[in-house]
């Protein structure tokens, strides 16, 4: 069994401010105030008929799929490498373990199998074709990436995996026929120690539920993950955003977590802006966030070079407002437009790996 430390539940004197008073949980940052019911009413009801969604293009043109190169059954301890499924899903090989990020193999980000955003991709990698799975990792528990269904899947076929996951997220999985002690959450800042792998909880700015009374009961976050050992170094850590709007404590996730080799961040599902912008990024709002970090990571870890970007975040579901084929797009032209060093972009396609 991987040893896993747990820390002290906070005493009420001691609750942070990402915690609402009579339970639940909020965005602490101005920038994180979301749109009400009559906002959202305009996006769809006036906007969608005033300004109709651009047609997408073919996915099979926009979203070629490539060969993967994940090691079967693991990867050498000193390999850290991603292999993109789709959306906000990856394989992650790091520290001789396999992990999952954000894990959607379903069909419908849904709570209904048949109405809801339906994949336009398939998943770069097959299910059937994952190696064995040690650690599944969770942002939080909107459907395009906690995905009941593979949820089911992979409890029943990884049944000794273990699972991080923010607070309140360990009972939805656990409904799921994941076992409760297979599960450790954290609350932001906080830290556990499983198998080879050391993970830091992050902040993120977003919201949760799956549900019309679940609204914002379960957190959100990020992770940071680094291999343990006597290497623990720059390129044996990943940072995961996972669904996140710009907010100022990116630099601080490397000041506190880093330095880290590849930062997963999220471009897509943005539009509209004036509705979107707290809660998901766009490929401008990306790049400062990845700016912060980098700053972050120099000021607190001399020496250390900069991660790579990796995009995330779209080619799967359509969400929002823009064209599919768009994030990707914007994300390499306006790292090309500031003279940036295009080998340390990474703007996935279906089931490729990256190594870092």
């Amino acid at each position: 069994m991987p040893r896993v430390t747990h820390l002290p539940t906070p005493a009420p004197a001691d609750v942070p401010p990402h915690h609402k008073p009579g339970g639940g949980f909020r965005n602490p940052w101005p920038s994180g105030r979301r749109a009400g019911a009559a906002a959202l009413a305009r996006w769809l009801v006036v906007e969608r008929v005033a300004h109709p969604r651009a047609k997408d293009p073919d996915p099979r043109v926009a979203f070629p799929r490539v060969a993967s190169a994940f090691h079967v059954p693991r990867a050498p301890d000193d390999v850290v490498a991603a292999t993109w499924v789709g959306h906000a899903s990856f394989l992650l090989q790091i520290g001789g373990w396999n992990v999952l990020l954000d894990p959607v193999w379903g069909e419908r980000a849904s709570p209904l199998a048949f109405v809801g955003p339906r994949r336009f991709t398939p998943p770069g990698v097959d299910f059937d074709a994952l190696p064995p799975v040690d650690l599944v990792v969770l942002s939080h528990d909107h459907y395009d990436h906690l995905d009941a269904p593979t949820v089911r899947r992979l409890a029943a076929r990884a049944p000794g995996a273990r699972w991080l996951a923010p607070l309140g997220v360990g009972a939805r999985l656990e409904a799921l026929g994941v076992p409760r002690a297979a599960v450790a959450e954290r609350d932001w800042w906080g830290s556990v120690e499983v198998g080879p792998l050391a993970a830091a909880c992050v902040p993120a700015q977003h919201f949760s539920g799956r549900g019309l009374g679940d609204r914002d009961r379960t957190l959100w976050c990020g992770w940071v993950l680094r291999a343990r050992g006597p290497a623990e170094d720059a390129g044996r850590a990943v940072y995961f955003a996972g669904d996140s709007g710009l907010h100022p404590d990116f630099a601080e996730v490397t000041r506190r977590c880093g330095p880290v080799a590849l930062a997963l961040l999220p471009v897509g599902a943005y539009a509209p802006r004036w509705f979107m912008r707290p809660v998901h990024c766009d490929p401008d709002d990306a790049l400062a966030a990845y700016d912060a970090l980098c700053a972050g990571q120099r000021a607190a870890h001399p020496g250390a070079p900069d991660p790579v970007f990796g995009a995330t975040h779209f080619g799967a579901f359509r969400l929002t407002d823009e064209p599919t084929d768009e994030p990707p797009r914007r994300t390499r032209a306006a790292w090309a437009a500031a003279g940036r060093d295009a080998a340390r972009l990474w703007v996935p396609r279906h089931g490729e790996t990256r190594a870092v």
